[in-house]
């Protein structure tokens, strides 16, 4: 209840970002293995931003 109007920080939303782009890659791979890589690529570089928030 008291979490109900809670912003979300940098890392959560990153978090989220990661979890759906590595659905769509899954997802793109299956019919179009072009986009499905470029997805993933796109998870890495939100994989990276992640680490970096982790360890300041």
């Amino acid at each position: 209840m008291f979490g109900l109007f809670k912003k979300k920080t940098e890392l959560e939303k990153l978090q989220e970002n990661y979890k759906s782009l590595l659905e769509k890659a899954h997802k793109a791979s299956q019919s179009n293995r072009t986009l499905g890589d470029k997805l993933m690529a796109e998870a890495e570089e939100v994989a990276k931003k992640i680490d970096s928030l982790k360890n300041q």
